[in-house]
């Protein structure tokens, strides 16, 4: 009982409005719904927006690329993660071709979004002459911030919840009816907010770090360094978290640990070989700040 009174009760709504339906005549528009998700998923790019640009200018580097960079790891962010979820948990979902981009169904994977990502960044840097890992250094330190923002709008979802747990911290789910006990909502690890505030500690990390060095930054250290950390932790919060899926019921780890593995052995095989290319220890980027009139092509970025 005692562990009862001292939870969090969460009743929050996930919707933060709802407009319409409009009767236009031949048709009927809506209702859309405005969601927290939605909101704090977009406003990680807003915000990584103004910090990248911060970056690039300190680098001398013209912040009209942050523009082009954002839609290349928008689309990567939101394909990687879509087809992240179909194929690691949800692969029952191909048999319905059309549902695969029905993301307002819910459904999207941090994992296929970190795949997603770099893929993005490598068509960004191979067709603006930019070094792929000098942009995916830069590029972790936003992604540590729009991460936090994300396992926010997680827990306004009042989804991927924790275990059972005792703790005077602990949240009691009251909408989350699927994980129940005995038809009562008991109270749970929010381990949504652990790694929100861990991707708050990342980011601050990861941007103190480049801060003192800056365009002498090692080449692959910022992206190794938070591939590891980042997976690392998320493979230990994974054992405080219920599974995602049934048949991870039957999984020795479930996938979320099972997919860091990979991702923790790339990162300290990317942060070991950190700035020891004599040939380019820093990685390289178009140093074309204030050049934008002579450069066509920036032009066009913009």
């Amino acid at each position: 009982m005692l562990s009862f009174l001292a939870a969090i009760t969460w009743d929050v709504s996930p919707l933060i409005a709802e407009f319409g339906p409009w009767d236009l005549g031949l048709f009927t528009l809506g209702p859309l719904a405005l969601r927290w998700y939605g909101l704090l998923f977009m406003s990680g790019f807003v915000v990584g927006t103004f910090v990248l640009a911060h970056i690039y200018k300190s680098e001398k580097v013209s912040p009209m690329w942050v523009d082009v960079i954002t839609i290349y790891v928008l689309i990567g962010t939101i394909v990687g993660a879509r087809l992240g979820h179909v194929l690691f948990y949800q692969p029952e979902i191909l048999k319905d071709p059309l549902e695969v981009f029905k993301i307002w169904h819910g459904g999207l994977a941090s994992h296929g979004a970190t795949i997603g990502i770099i893929l993005a960044v490598y068509l960004f840097s191979r067709n603006n002459k930019f070094d792929m890992l000098w942009t995916l250094d830069r590029i972790v330190i936003v992604v540590a911030s729009g991460g936090a923002l994300i396992r926010l709008g997680n827990l306004m979802n009042s989804e991927i919840v924790g275990r059972e747990t005792d703790v005077p911290w602990a949240f009691i789910f009251l909408r989350d009816r699927e994980h129940f006990v005995n038809g009562i909502a008991v109270p749970r690890h929010p381990t949504q907010i652990y790694e929100s505030l861990f991707c708050v500690f990342l980011f601050f990390l990861l941007y103190f770090m480049w801060n003192r060095t800056k365009e002498r930054t090692p080449r692959g250290q910022l992206f190794g360094l938070f591939v590891v950390l980042l997976f690392t932790f998320r493979f230990f919060v994974e054992f405080l978290k219920v599974s995602q899926v049934d048949f991870e019921n039957n999984l020795p780890l479930d996938m979320g640990q099972i997919l860091s593995i990979p991702m923790v052995a790339i990162g300290f095989w990317v942060l070991l070989r950190a700035g020891k290319d004599p040939k380019n220890p820093y990685g390289y980027a178009p140093r074309d700040l204030g050049k934008e009139e002579q450069n066509p092509k920036l032009a066009q970025a913009k």
